[in-house]
């Protein structure tokens, strides 16, 4: 039923122009920084935003667990919002569940986001590139395949290190804990690099870390660019959707759904994106 009713939105509103509507999941409020930067590319699209923050955070769950969640969220909001496409703002659920979904929806178009290597590696000058990711993205086998990838075929090298505990300390907006963990994972991408050569490029591979990114730059000195993905998750969005870069119609409020505590999310959708809105609880 799910992919039947996908179907219908894809090609349905394509055909009467209406307003397209978009369904962003993540593993908790993380994915907000891509909604953010989506709402800036798109105020003519309708957007639905999932917090699984009762299950967060995904980085330290078993591949297989990630997978069937990412199946029964998105089977929920086909069957709710019927979406033009999803956003799965989570790295780690991209890199572990974004393949199985398509299969499993091939009509839905999906959009993943993951760790910003190639980016990175356009900007870095010493090829000597950090990224701060969770353990299930660094870890994964789509993560290492993009790494080998790019440093067989460019004069580069990534020093990866799993960030554990620094999701849950922005999700829970605790100052101290954000603070000694950003120090500790920088200084330890630091150590990685070789001695004549300083890492010039930081990838932010959590969709939660761009809402600490001045404590980063903070952490990494002036010598260190940081580079996120929620631009280019924007862009790609508005081409698969087919919009051109004229808007033409200015779309409702989002709406946000957590399995988690609702005013939680509601607390930092105002805080993090500025809007006054309700968050509802999502049972599934």
């Amino acid at each position: 039923m799910a992919k039947a009713h996908c179907h219908w939105r894809v090609q349905g509103y394509r055909r009467h122009g209406r307003l397209k509507t978009v369904c962003v999941f993540d593993s908790g409020v993380g994915g907000l920084s891509v909604l953010r930067a989506l709402l800036a590319h798109l105020p003519d699209v309708r957007f639905v935003y999932l917090a699984d923050s009762g299950h967060a955070p995904y980085g330290d769950r078993s591949p297989d667990w990630v997978q069937e969640r990412a199946h029964q969220i998105t089977a929920g909001l086909c069957d709710a919002f019927r979406p033009d496409a999803v956003v799965v703002a989570c790295n780690t659920a991209t890199a572990l569940a974004i393949d199985s979904l398509r299969q499993r929806w091939p009509v839905l178009p999906f959009v993943g986001v993951e760790p910003a290597l190639k980016p990175a590696v356009a900007l870095s000058l010493s090829g000597q590139i950090g990224v701060m990711a969770t353990k299930g993205t660094v870890d994964s086998a789509r993560f290492a395949a993009l790494r080998q990838r790019l440093e067989s075929t460019h004069a580069c090298h990534f020093h990866a290190v799993a960030c554990r505990g620094l999701a849950d300390a922005i999700e829970w907006d605790d100052p101290v804990a954000i603070r000694g963990l950003v120090h500790r994972y920088v200084q330890a991408l630091r150590s990685m690099a070789p001695e004549d050569q300083s890492i010039d490029t930081l990838v932010l591979g959590c969709t939660h870390y761009p809402f600490v990114a001045d404590i980063i730059a903070e952490a990494a000195g002036p010598g260190m660019r940081l580079v996120d993905t929620g631009e280019p998750v924007a862009r790609r969005t508005r081409d698969i959707l087919g919009l051109g870069s004229a808007c033409h119609a200015r779309a409702p409020l989002p709406k946000f759904f957590s399995t988690g505590d609702p005013s939680v999310l509601e607390g930092l959708v105002a805080r993090w994106l500025g809007l006054d809105t309700a968050a509802r609880a999502w049972t599934a």
